[in-house]
């Protein structure tokens, strides 16, 4: 059980470093300090990440908008 529990609890750390590393928050530096809160204190960190990620997180998904210049096309 606790073998159970602690691949549980690396886990879920792993996944909030992956989440965290993919979100595109609205303030640059966040992402940093979220990122050492993570690493620093993994089971309550991630817990936190998770419960706060919402409020810090852009909604909107950035669109692809490709610029060709066709003038430089030879």
């Amino acid at each position: 059980m606790i073998i159970g529990l602690i691949i549980l609890i690396i886990g879920h750390w792993f996944w909030a470093i992956i989440d965290l590393t993919k979100s595109i928050f609205k303030k640059n530096y966040l992402k940093i300090i979220w990122f050492l809160i993570v690493l620093l204190f993994p089971i309550l960190g991630s817990i936190l990440y998770f419960q706060m990620k919402n409020r810090m997180v852009n909604k909107r998904r950035r669109k692809f908008q490709p610029n060709f210049n066709k003038s430089r096309i030879i």
